[in-house]
């Protein structure tokens, strides 16, 4: 695999401050208050460069030219057949809906009904 000149750059130091996609203070501060979490100066720049930090792997993987190369069903398939292990789709459990449903307070053709909460 050929990576380019940007690609080894954030390969090799993804958590570089020179990301083109990165949040600033403000941005945190919005999120945070989206969130509704209370944070600190310190911890809402903690939280800033780890953010950072993960749009950087993400740009590097962008970076990387996949063009031709086919999606494998199990990352394994790379260095050996994979026979993928699956069982047949049959039921397991016996139906216990009645017996489910005994304690429910209100239950119409096998569907628990519940009172209207949005009008």
């Amino acid at each position: 695999m050929c990576l380019n000149a940007s690609a080894r750059r954030l390969l090799s130091n993804p958590f570089s401050p020179a990301s083109l996609m990165s949040l600033n203070p403000q941005e945190i501060d919005r999120i945070a208050h989206l969130a509704r979490l209370a944070l600190q100066p310190a911890e809402a720049e903690r939280m800033r460069e780890q953010m950072n930090g993960f749009f950087s792997i993400v740009e590097a993987m962008q970076a990387v030219d996949t063009a031709g190369i086919e999606p494998m069903a199990h990352p394994v398939a790379a260095i050996q057949d994979v026979a993928l292990r699956l069982r047949d789709d049959v039921a397991s459990e016996p139906n216990q809906r009645e017996a489910n449903q005994r304690s429910a307070p209100a239950v119409d053709s096998g569907l628990f009904l519940v009172p209207k909460v949005i009008e």
